[in-house]
């Protein structure tokens, strides 16, 4: 596994890890512990850092700000 990379996107810390197929977004600053999403398959490789910043941001508008988890 590599060393994570931090993004910061919108205000939001992400630490984003490579793992063979797939890409692991851990939300730092986030109001709940190691919470988050995963990307995988083989084009998650190929993400580049704006892809990256595009799918935290997707991620962050689908969140319910009265519990920090994705909105059900």
């Amino acid at each position: 596994m590599a060393e994570p990379v931090r993004f910061v996107v919108d205000g939001e810390q992400f630490d984003v890890v490579r793992d063979g197929c797939s890409i692991h977004h851990t939300w730092v600053s986030g109001p709940n512990a190691s919470y988050g999403f995963s990307v995988g398959g083989s084009s998650a490789l190929a993400r580049t850092g704006e892809e990256i910043r595009s799918e935290i941001r997707a991620f962050l508008s689908g969140i319910d700000p009265g519990t920090g988890y994705l909105a059900e």
